[in-house]
């Protein structure tokens, strides 16, 4: 499996709550970390984010992933006072502001399975800025209006909703991923190489398979040590280690499906139940068994150590 598909299909996005903010100047609204994760999508018009110190102008497109913890203030000027979003968001159709120059936001809170999305969310920045164009834009849109089109109390809105509320994060993330830039983490930096690429992709989708650096470097076309340099320039890690770590992932989700560790073993390449023990040991510090007891107790993102608001 693509390692963005594998991370977004089993982190457990939920869609919390979602509202369209219709906004004319004057406005102003101020939003507190308390939620997971916030999406914001400037549909139409313009506006300012206030974040951190910084000051940035948003338009038609532009889309914001907020992590857990960050509070920011949307506003048609920076220097705008404005209202706590708690006072401001009491429904999912909300008109703000004064008349003036006009602005359509919608903003969806969500929440997450914090250890399945371990390894993309923390290397994100608090505020991730995505700006659409094309096809990723009307799709984003799109999506946008249907949540709009099925906020009434008809029969499954609210399933539909939370559908479609998870759908549209995934379709900003997976446009973020794809695009370009120095902003990505290292292994995602390593999709984009077009040699790296093809070893990372091989080593992801099939972690089971007994990968050496010379193996790896063959799928990618490369000596070897041209190939574990260009990794490690590009990631930051060794190849092995990177391919320990996605391993050590996969079977934290297995763990936490309640498979056996010899069934977590086989499909995660190690031959023995304690080779897995001894290598998750390492890399995490406990054991399988006690990691899951851990986990189970803490919960998700969605439990009592990250509530939504």
């Amino acid at each position: 499996m693509d390692p963005v598909d594998d991370i977004l299909t089993t982190m457990g996005l939920a869609h919390r709550s979602h509202h369209r903010v219709t906004a004319s100047a004057p406005w102003g609204v101020a939003f507190s970390g308390a939620a997971p994760m916030r999406l914001v999508v400037v549909a139409r018009g313009r506006c300012v984010l206030s974040e951190g110190g910084g000051v940035v102008e948003l338009g038609a497109g532009d889309c914001l992933v907020v992590r857990g913890g960050a509070e920011f203030v949307l506003s048609d000027v920076a220097e705008r006072v404005p209202a706590p979003a708690r006072e401001v968001l009491t429904a999912r159709e909300v008109a703000v502001g004064g008349g003036g120059a006009g602005c359509e936001v919608l903003v969806a809170a969500f929440s997450f399975d914090a250890v399945a999305a371990e390894p993309l969310l923390p290397r994100l920045p608090d505020v991730l800025r995505v700006s659409l164009r094309g096809g990723n834009l009307r799709r984003v849109l799109a999506t946008v209006e249907l949540m709009v089109l099925e906020s009434g109390d008809g029969f499954g809105s609210e399933l539909v909703l939370g559908k479609l509320g998870d759908v549209l994060l995934v379709q900003v993330m997976r446009a973020w991923c794809a695009g370009s830039g120095d902003d990505r983490p290292g292994w995602l930096a390593a999709l984009h190489d077009p040699r790296l690429s093809l070893a990372t992709r091989a080593m992801h989708g099939d972690l089971a398979h007994p990968w050496t650096v010379a193996s790896l470097a063959g799928r990618a076309g490369m000596s070897r040590s041209a190939f574990a340099a260009a990794f490690r320039e590009r990631t930051g890690e060794s190849p092995l280690a990177h391919l320990t770590y996605w391993r050590m992932h996969r079977a934290k989700a297995l763990l936490r499906e309640g498979r056996t560790l010899q069934e977590i073993a086989v499909r995660v390449g190690y031959e023995t139940d304690t080779a897995l023990s001894r290598a998750f040991r390492r890399a995490e510090g406990v054991s399988p068994g006690r990691w899951r007891g851990l986990v189970a107790r803490v919960g998700d993102s969605g439990g009592e150590a990250c509530p939504v608001a």
